[in-house]
């Protein structure tokens, strides 16, 4: 059983994962991280530093007996999240993942600077609707928008504060995936994941914008599995 471990993107919580186990197949484990603050953990506060956020995660993965063979996706800030963790378990003396695989971000030796959450609710709406992935009637209702902009207030501040520190490569394999249309990340952004790393990385290329994990997933899963040797998902179709 390999087991598959997903971090998700600035201001989204592990139900962005979930149409993905109807096209996982029955021998790899769908884990998705849930960050405080959201969904089932709403009462917890949120975390807006990279290092508490890390320490979090790495505990709870730890206490459920971590072994190999896993693998740590992320997608957007879950990318930096996913790098952070991997070197953290390694600190600890923990195996590592037998692939990393960063979605729509470029490297950490590359800080993505910005000042996004620091601006008013505006900012925040115009960020959201740059990129695409939230709902309109989402913004639209003064709810959902209060809570949906207090999440990524805090996301986009652990973001872009985020800078990462010194550390040797990791030793597994780097598989870096971006959209052809995504305004945050090309390929040759996701080209510098290199440098974190002394195995092999390679950067695939999917169409889409920066949140092409949503329709693409079948295909995301598949090149996922691809690499690593598993048999192709030709038996579960991509749902709507």
């Amino acid at each position: 059983m390999h087991r598959l471990i997903c971090f998700p993107h600035a201001g989204g919580s592990a139900s962005a994962f979930r149409p993905w186990r109807a096209v996982m197949p029955p021998y790899v484990d769908l884990h998705v991280l849930q960050y405080p603050g959201r969904e089932s953990r709403f009462g917890e506060p949120l975390i807006d530093r990279m290092p508490d956020l890390v320490r979090l995660l790495t505990d709870e993965l730890m206490s459920q007996g971590l072994r190999r063979p896993y693998v740590l996706l992320g997608h957007s800030m879950g990318a930096a999240v996913a790098y952070e963790v991997a070197q953290e378990l390694r600190r600890r003396g923990q195996p590592g993942p037998d692939l990393l695989v960063p979605c729509a971000r470029q490297s950490p030796t590359e800080p993505r600077r910005g000042e996004v959450h620091r601006g008013d609710d505006d900012v925040l709406i115009a960020e959201l609707r740059r990129l695409g992935g939230t709902p309109a009637e989402v913004l639209a209702d003064p709810d959902l928008r209060r809570a949906v902009l207090s999440v990524v207030r805090n996301d986009y501040r652990l973001s872009e504060t985020y800078v990462a520190q010194p550390a040797p490569p990791l030793d597994c394999p780097i598989m870096v995936l971006v959209g052809d249309a995504d305004p945050e990340c090309s390929a040759a952004d996701g080209a510098g994941w290199a440098a974190v790393t002394s195995g092999r990385s390679t950067v695939s290329t999917f169409p889409g914008d920066h949140f092409f994990l949503t329709p693409r997933r079948r295909e995301v899963v598949a090149a996922v599995l691809s690499r690593l040797g598993l048999p192709a998902l030709n038996a579960w179709p991509s749902t709507p």
